[in-house]
Order: structure tokens, then sequence, then C-alpha cells
């Protein structure tokens, strides 16, 4: 089994045991959180590669996916990548605990919702790594960006899938998972600000799903890594000192 640091230029690719499914990922990247949750939710057996995201090998380049994004999977000589591609993929590979609907129209309206979530991240990205003289502009489209997906929250239930959670929110969990680690460091609050509850009933949901808790990560490990990010020399390996 691979070490779950990540592998960087100038290493060699780990050998792949036949019939092995592999996951190449980052720990922190939200993208590859994405198909690690979808793999937890079904209980798919698998191996996880780490990758540099700065510093990228060599082989992951050449052999794996040329575009060097995360995630990537790969077993024997099938390699796909894209977190939606791949997610997609492993539910209709391994239909066990099947995570997308039967309705081709809740399928398009889970997408639509993923695909407007887009905005959300766009904001966010905006606020974390930005310019502070567009901090106040991304906070106010992000909290109206919030609000509305809290309103489609209550028509939807529980979840964004509905009574359980299903393929649209393991899409976006990941950045709900982030939030914490993103208000302290702008030191503004969005999902427990009290205008958006059934965002905030949701986060609390998702957190004692038993796939989110195998995949989540401390906050302060989020943290950590954000600052090494906006400190110009981001660490692939926060908490594994």
């Amino acid at each position: 089994m691979p070490s779950q640091k990540a592998f960087s230029s100038g290493s060699t690719l780990p050998p792949l045991e036949a019939g092995t499914l592999r996951i190449y990922s980052m720990r922190l990247c939200p993208f590859a959180e994405r198909t690690r949750l979808v793999l937890a939710h079904k209980n798919i057996p698998n191996e996880e590669v780490n990758i540099n995201l700065t510093k990228k090998p060599e082989w992951f380049m050449e052999e794996i996916n040329p575009l060097g994004k995360v995630p990537a999977l790969q077993k024997d000589d099938k390699i796909i990548y894209e977190s939606g591609v791949c997610s997609d993929y492993l539910d209709q590979v391994y239909p066990g605990n099947k995570l997308t609907p039967d309705d081709p129209y809740q399928q398009a309206k889970d997408r639509i919702l993923v695909e407007h979530f887009g905005q959300v991240t766009t904001q966010y990205y905006k606020l974390l790594l930005g310019k502070p003289d567009g901090y106040s502009a991304a906070a106010e489209t992000l909290n109206k960006l919030l609000l509305e997906f809290d309103k489609e929250l209550q028509k939807r239930g529980h979840f964004f899938g509905g009574e359980k959670p299903q393929m649209v929110d393991y899409m976006i969990w990941p950045w709900f998972e982030r939030f914490p680690a993103m208000e302290q460091l702008v030191n503004q609050t969005f999902l427990t600000d009290g205008s958006k509850t059934n965002l905030a009933a949701y986060v609390n949901r998702m957190s004692d799903i038993p796939a989110v808790q195998k995949c989540r990560l401390p906050v302060d490990n989020h943290l950590k890594f954000y600052q090494s990010v906006k400190n110009g020399a981001a660490d692939y390996d926060v908490g594994l000192e």
C-alpha cells in the first residue's frame, strides 16, 4: 500500500497490483474528496496514491492524467479522470448503494444544482485567496448564493438528495466541510450566522454520515493547508507529521 504522503516530481510510479482499484488523489482537495466519498459510501475496496499538485510526478502527467488534475481512477489498463466522471462511473460499475436517482428529470435537476454550486465555490475562493479589496463583493455574493441553497434545501428535504444523501450531496459537501476554515481565515461567518438554518442543520446531518466521517479532515488541517497555499508553499502532507 503506497504511503499517504504526496508523490512529487522525481518519484517513481508505485506498482499497481492486478485487479486493484486505485484513486489518484490529494488529501486536502475537495474535488478528489467527491470521489473518495463515493468510494466510502459504496464500500468499494481501493488504494489511494496522493499527488503533489505543485510538483507533479512526471509519470502522473505522462501515464495517468495529462491535465495533471485529481482525482483519477485506475484499474488494470482502464484510466479515467475528472471528479464528476469518476463518481458517476463508480455508481454505474458498482451499483450497490446507488447514489443517482432513476428519474432522468431528477438527475438533470441535481446536475443543474451542482453546476450552480460552482458559483458558490468561485466566491469562496475569491474570499479565501483573492485580494482584500474584493472581499466585500465576494462576501455579499456568497451570502446571497447560500441563501438560495438554503431555500432549495427546504424544498428537497433533509438532504439535497431528499431523505438520504445522494450523489448531489457528495458533489457539494467537500466545500461545506471547509467552510469553518475559510470563515476563520477571513474572519466572517456565513453558515452559522442565523440566516441559513436549513444549511446549518444540513451540515450537522452530513457530519453524521459514515462516508463523511471516514473522508473528512480536521478543521485545523484545512486551516494549515490554506495558510500554506497563501504563503506560496502548499503543504500537501498537512496532518501527517
